[in-house]
């Protein structure tokens, strides 16, 4: 692509070089620079982009965008703009042909239920004889196509790039997850988005954001990005849904578990066996049924009965996609045993999705609920008293064990979640730093009617420790100890 073509409608303060260079990709790394190559100069946490302009030089960059000025007789082109990040986001639109143009897109943001949503959508998407992509905290995925997330919304040049190839695959629709990082950070600037949905607000990242309302500011933007012609859907019964509801001034779907919601529930039962619901809207309603487990579920699946209404998908197909998804990996992920216990994996790692967690297992009637658990290291300090307090209160035993610690000490960390167990005046724990052997002493310990929960990580199959990344899948550690067990049983 030509570059003054690559830089349509992209705003910039000054330009250098030739404009009818040929560019042949858009990197924001220098070690994936190749011959002719727009170079994105971004400033990072950690580093700067301008500090490798000349190693991106040396692999044939043939242009540098930048927020600085270029360089005293730079013989290549230089494009100089206010927002790096944005523009970078305008250009990789432009260079993969907006590709949100020819895709049904959705985007969905808010604290808690966004990955649960996106693999209900894509069942019903599929039940409707739709052909969905998916861009979410899981995996990238979609027809030919299936790769492990490494982080939930990619940079713009990489979303760009996998709508286009989910689209030249015969993809109808994407479903993607919108984080509030990327929000921030303009990834998803230049994404045509046809429904956006906001789920509810806990306190999260508040060590990147600081305040709940600059984190409810930061998702907040998912619904004014241009173009503007696009449908929201919103939690009503979530405070912050209900701020949003009253700042927007664009079509609005709400959904909560009673009127005036516009999608609600007449009636709900939550078991061990499922969700049955019969929810209701402005032109009829439906019966639907779900092994998906409590009361955030039903959040989840109204959520999705809203969206699919708005896309004006069949009733029956949306009936059928809900009740065809059996589970999320790490979402209340349920581990099949021989040996009678219940026991789940899920990605609990806030103090809010703790609490949400224990109370589903509690409305279970559970004979006890035994909950391994850590908080990550380098991240928001204050949630891990909270989090303590939560599990003191809700869980029968607890065993406090490494999550994440990354460049803390581990039992630093633990003796701040121990201040918060404290504070509910019973000792009903215990600290094991060592993850595997803490899971293992919560199955030896659980007996027939108890629930071990093991909360933090969910889907994720590594363990961060100082500088070192190394395999652990909380799911894969509990069936080889499952089997373990079975042996000995036997």
């Amino acid at each position: 692509m030509k570059l003054n073509n690559l830089l349509a409608g992209v705003p910039f303060l000054h330009f250098s070089g030739k404009e009818d260079n040929e560019i042949q990709g858009i990197s924001y790394s220098s070690k994936t620079i190749k011959l002719d190559y727009l170079f994105a100069a971004l400033k990072g946490e950690k580093a700067d982009g301008l500090d490798f302009i000349d190693e991106a030089l040396e692999k044939g960059a043939g242009a540098v965008l930048s927020e600085k000025p270029a360089p005293l007789n730079f013989k290549k082109s230089w494009i100089q703009v206010s927002d790096a990040r944005e523009a970078l986001a305008l250009c990789s639109a432009n260079f993969y042909s907006h590709p949100s143009k020819e895709l049904k897109v959705i985007g969905i943001t808010g604290t808690k239920g966004k990955t649960t949503i996106t693999y209900l959508l894509e069942e019903i998407l599929k039940e409707s004889h739709l052909s969905p992509g998916v861009i979410g905290t899981i995996s990238y995925r979609g027809p030919n196509m299936k790769i492990s997330a490494k982080r939930t919304t990619p940079e713009a040049p990489d979303l760009q790039r996998m709508m286009r190839e989910m689209l030249d695959h015969g993809a109808t629709h994407c479903v993607m997850e919108v984080s509030s990082h990327s929000l921030e950070l303009k990834r998803v600037a230049g994404i045509r988005f046809d429904v956006v949905v906001f789920t509810n607000l806990s306190g999260e990242h508040l060590d990147y954001h600081h305040t709940m309302e600059r984190y409810f500011e930061a998702k907040k933007k998912l619904f004014y990005l241009k173009p503007d012609k696009r449908i929201a859907v919103i939690n009503s019964d979530d405070f912050w849904g209900g701020k949003l509801i009253s700042e927007l001034r664009m079509g609005i779907i709400t959904y909560g578990l009673k009127p005036p919601a516009m999608i609600h529930v007449e009636k709900f039962t939550l078991s061990e066996k499922g969700i049955e619901l019969q929810a209701k809207f402005p032109t009829g309603g439906m019966t639907v049924s779900s092994p998906l487990l409590g009361k955030p579920n039903l959040y989840n699946i109204l959520a999705s009965i809203a969206t699919t209404l708005t896309l004006n998908l069949p009733v029956r197909a949306i009936i059928k996609g809900i009740s065809t998804l059996q589970g999320v990996p790490g979402r209340f992920e349920k581990i099949e045993n021989s040996i009678g216990l219940n026991i789940f994996v899920d990605y609990a790692h806030t103090d809010d999705a703790l609490k949400n967690l224990l109370e589903t297992v509690r409305e279970l009637n559970p004979r006890k609920i035994l909950l391994v658990f850590g908080a990550g290291g380098d991240r928001d300090k204050t949630k891990r008293a909270r989090m303590g307090e939560i599990a003191g209160t809700l869980a029968d035993w607890s065993i406090l064990t490494s999550d994440n610690p990354r460049s803390e000490d581990p039992l630093a960390i633990l003796s701040d979640i121990e201040k918060g167990i404290r504070k509910t005046g019973i000792k009903k724990y215990e600290v094991l730093s060592d993850r595997k052997k803490a899971i293992k002493h919560a199955l030896s310990l659980a007996q027939k009617g108890d629930y071990v929960l093991v909360a933090g990580k969910g889907h994720e199959d590594y363990q961060i420790i100082k500088d070192k990344v190394i395999h652990f899948d909380d799911a894969e550690v509990i069936r080889k100890i499952l089997k373990e067990m079975e042996a000995i049983k036997n």
